[in-house]
């Protein structure tokens, strides 16, 4: 099975088709509104309005719905443990636990901050699972963006899968040399160190030859660069993306005035 380096998923869909600025853009104003925007559900109704038929047009809704749910249930789990018993200021007393109490505050303040955790993620998500990382770099590039910057954000895109690839890889090294990595949880934590090491270290060696090869290909060089690949954009998603940033200032307009 070839290893992927990245989230992106291969499909043909209007949403892979999107410009990846487009994409970028309604990225980050989803999340904006979503924690500056007023009322209590928005965040819930930009998920469920929003990204869940968004996932839907781009094919892409199983990788969408069990990436979500692997990266956010524990710590969704641990959120609203932690605040509904332990959130300061708590008076409404909904179950008695022992010598806890389970308190509206903190479940309504857990349900607002994970709505909006969601959105985050799912947005991110979204983006990543449809938007190729050279085509985002080749359409930053076409609009002047500085190459370390443009370097910056394509890394940071794939800097989580890289590196489940490079533990999988060591995992599987170390268990070849004998190294038991399963059974009981102090097992696996004994097991933990002798898998850290090779991980960073291999990590910054390949920082060190991903630096190297962009050089060699002129990549901070000053003249202005052709590329093979030609990223569509139009009229239309250049108005969508100036409306995206009105909602936005809207957004953030109304929740001052309320």
């Amino acid at each position: 099975m070839r290893e992927r380096l990245f989230l992106y998923i291969d499909r043909d869909s209007p949403l892979h088709r999107l410009n990846p600025f487009t994409k970028l853009v309604l990225t980050f104003a989803l999340i904006l509104i979503a924690f500056l925007g007023p009322g209590y559900y928005l965040a819930t109704a930009i998920f469920i309005l929003i990204l869940i038929p968004l996932s839907f047009w781009g094919r892409i809704w199983r990788e969408f719905v069990s990436t979500s749910l692997r990266l956010l249930l524990p710590f969704f789990g641990f959120l609203f443990v932690m605040q509904s018993l332990f959130y300061p200021g708590g008076q409404t007393v909904l179950v008695n636990l022992w010598i806890f109490s389970v308190k509206a505050e903190g479940v309504g303040f857990a349900y607002l901050t994970a709505t909006r955790i969601l959105v985050v993620v799912a947005s991110f998500l979204v983006f990543l699972l449809s938007t190729h990382p050279s085509t985002l770099m080749t359409d930053l590039a076409r609009r002047g963006l500085p190459s370390p910057l443009i370097y910056v954000i394509v890394s940071t895109l794939q800097i989580i899968p890289q590196m489940r690839v490079k533990a999988e890889t060591i995992i599987d090294a170390q268990r070849s040399r004998g190294l038991d990595t399963q059974g009981s949880l102090r097992k696996r934590v004994r097991a933990l160190l002798p898998l850290v090491g090779p991980l960073v270290f291999s990590s910054l060696v390949d920082v060190e030859e991903r630096a190297i090869a962009i050089e060699a290909r002129a990549f901070s060089a000053k003249r202005p660069k052709t590329s093979l690949v030609e990223v569509p954009d139009s009229r239309a998603q250049m108005i969508a993306r100036w409306v995206f940033v009105g909602i936005v200032l809207l957004a953030i307009g109304s929740r001052i005035w309320l």
